[in-house]
């Protein structure tokens, strides 16, 4: 007689194979252009599979549907096909795992970069990889939707997604391309600036140094440092050394003698409150100073919203106070 375990890899060997005979058939509908045909069968099995509990199963072949509609430029229903994907994966609480990041992230870079299903879908499957959480998302796949979206020059986003990701070389070179490309040469050290100063308010120490270290060796108009020709970049090193220490007496002397450097962008004293907060014991003040933009700019960044996708997307557009295009 058959053991159990043997039965169970029949049974799974039989589905794997059902599954790739009705992969066959719909393919084939794809490729005579019966689009709407096709597109109908998959969401007819998507639902079936998923009443029986076979959700591995419903969600590959969806995830191979996409692929085979982005191939033939069908972006409503490969987009339809890929929010499936996500339901999937909320539906069967299946653990978070690199392979399904990076077909999420393979989805979301097969995308128009100006549909709103993007924006629906990035929003979603952020949300799903923090376990539906308040959370901002998954720092590996933040990182895949930054290099996406850094491919397509998108710099202002793909920071954003970079900030909350653990990486900060990767960050570092996006932003050297970034300033080359769309800044002006006086402002090479307010990308970094920003960077550094963002990542600290996120608690981000590591990365707040790789990508100051990392900008500063590969920018071409950069000297070698430290010391930097620009008094910014001489600050930042400072700082970062300083949050290694913890010295409030030290933090507070370093902000007293850089004020001309830090008053060429408002939000600079905003984020050193917050760091000072944070690494120094100072004390929060009563009441905030700022609102607006900057508020929600500081409250998406730290991820306080009460909405997180309103946050992510929030942050998406206002977390560049230098706009350079």
């Amino acid at each position: 007689m058959m053991s159990e375990q043997e039965s169970l890899r029949c049974s799974s060997a039989r589905n794997r194979g059902g599954v790739q005979r009705v992969e066959g058939k719909l393919r084939a509908s794809v490729e005579k252009g019966d689009y709407y045909e096709a597109h109908q069968m998959y969401r007819t099995l998507f639902f079936r599979y998923m009443s029986q509990a076979k959700h591995a199963e419903a969600r590959e072949l969806m995830y191979n549907g996409a692929l085979l509609f982005f191939s033939y430029n069908q972006q409503n229903s490969a987009a339809d096909l890929s929010m499936l994907v996500l339901e999937s994966l909320e539906k069967s609480e299946t653990k978070v795992e690199d392979d399904i990041l990076e077909h999420l992230a393979k989805l979301f870079s097969l995308m128009d970069p100006n549909s709103p299903e993007r924006v629906a879908f990035v929003s979603r499957a952020l949300k799903w990889s923090t376990g539906g959480s308040g959370k901002l998302g998954h720092p590996k796949l933040h990182q895949l939707l930054a290099v996406t979206l850094w491919k397509e020059q998108n710099y202002s986003e793909s920071r954003y997604h970079f900030l909350h990701s653990s990486d900060g070389e990767g960050c570092a070179q996006m932003l050297v391309e970034y300033s080359a490309s769309r800044g002006f040469r006086s402002e090479v050290d307010m990308f970094v600036a920003q960077a550094v100063l963002q990542f600290l308010c996120l608690k981000n120490k590591n990365s707040a140094s790789v990508v100051f270290s990392t900008y500063t060796e590969k920018h071409p108009s950069i000297e070698k440092g430290p010391p930097f020709v620009q008094p910014l970049l001489n600050f930042i090193w400072f700082l970062l050394l300083a949050v290694d220490g913890g010295k409030l007496t030290v933090f507070t002397v370093l902000c007293e003698q850089y004020q001309p450097s830090l008053k060429r962008d408002p939000m600079y004293n905003e984020y050193l409150d917050r760091i000072g907060q944070l690494f120094f014991g100072v004390p929060p003040k009563q009441s905030s100073s700022y609102g607006g933009l900057l508020g929600n700019l500081l409250n998406s960044l730290m991820g306080s919203g009460e909405d997180e996708e309103a946050a992510a997307e929030e942050a998406q557009e206002d977390s560049s106070p230098i706009e350079l295009d």
